[in-house]
């Protein structure tokens, strides 16, 4: 009888952990959501809503009140103490948070400070839009943390709007990369999966959206559904044996839109499957 009793609780065990297994997770993708798509609310509603998403990844943005009874924001100059709270807040959501941003930090020891933050969060990926004056410093703190710097493209005439420029500064260091977003190429008049393929082999994490249409004014729509031709995109991942952080930034509805992003992971995953 007790050894029966064991063979279930292993079994409905093991039946628990295989559920929590998404079809992404086995090409190495973490899809999660960045906090700013709930940035009406603070850190602790928003991982409410992540979870209710059906994700378990995290990427958190510094200005974001972090709530749940916990003063101050998501800044990386938080203290010890707070950031203990933070990690607590994660871990009873079971939450992992992977990726920070979109960030900035004024000199090189400002950098080390967010550093040592990433490092003490468990923090892989860093997104930002540096000065390129700073890259030189940054990458040699990337690769002290073995900790990722992405250089994200808001649309154009931001600096990194194009592949091209973060290619120019990059050079062959591991940890510098792109935090490829799909939607802001689509706004800038590029074409992702071109993006994608020019930055080959040093795309480091996404932020993935889906546009109504193909134009600078435009807003986010259920991911499929839109012009940034999303089953060419996730092919084009598999084909790079893309792996890391892919962050659903969903800047529309702002009110309510975890309904929208929770279609839209269901139909991501759709797609990833076939």
């Amino acid at each position: 009888m007790k050894k029966a009793f064991l063979l279930l609780c292993t079994v409905l065990l093991t039946g628990n952990l295989f559920a929590q297994k998404t079809p992404e997770s086995k090409s190495g993708w973490m899809l999660g959501a960045q906090s700013y798509s709930f940035r009406l609310f603070p850190f602790s509603e928003a991982l409410r809503k992540i979870d209710s998403c059906g994700l378990k990844y995290v990427e958190a943005f510094p200005t974001q009140q972090i709530g749940g009874g916990i003063a101050g924001t998501m800044n990386f100059t938080m203290d010890a103490d707070t950031r203990q709270a933070v990690k607590k807040l994660l871990k009873d959501r079971g939450l992992t948070l992977v990726a920070y941003g979109v960030v900035r930090a004024k000199d090189e020891a400002e950098w080390k400070s967010l550093f040592e933050f990433a490092k003490e969060m468990g923090i892989r990926n860093i997104n930002t839009e540096p000065d390129v004056k700073q890259i030189s410093y940054i990458g040699e703190l990337a690769k002290k943390y073995k900790i990722n710097v992405a250089l994200h493209n808001h649309p154009k005439p931001s600096h990194y709007w194009h592949p091209d420029s973060v290619l120019s500064v990059i050079g062959t260091n591991p940890y510098l990369g792109s935090c490829s977003d799909i939607g802001h190429w689509v706004r800038s008049g590029l074409d992702p999966v071109e993006c994608l393929k020019k930055l080959e082999g040093h795309v480091l994490g996404m932020h993935f959206k889906d546009l109504e249409e193909k134009a600078p004014k435009t807003h986010d729509v259920v991911w499929g559904t839109g012009v940034c031709d999303i089953p060419a995109v996730i092919a084009e991942l598999k084909r790079q044996k893309f792996k890391g952080p892919i962050s659903a930034e969903y800047e529309y509805k702002w009110e309510n839109n975890g309904p929208e992003i929770a279609e839209s992971v269901k139909n991501f995953r759709a797609i990833y499957l076939k």
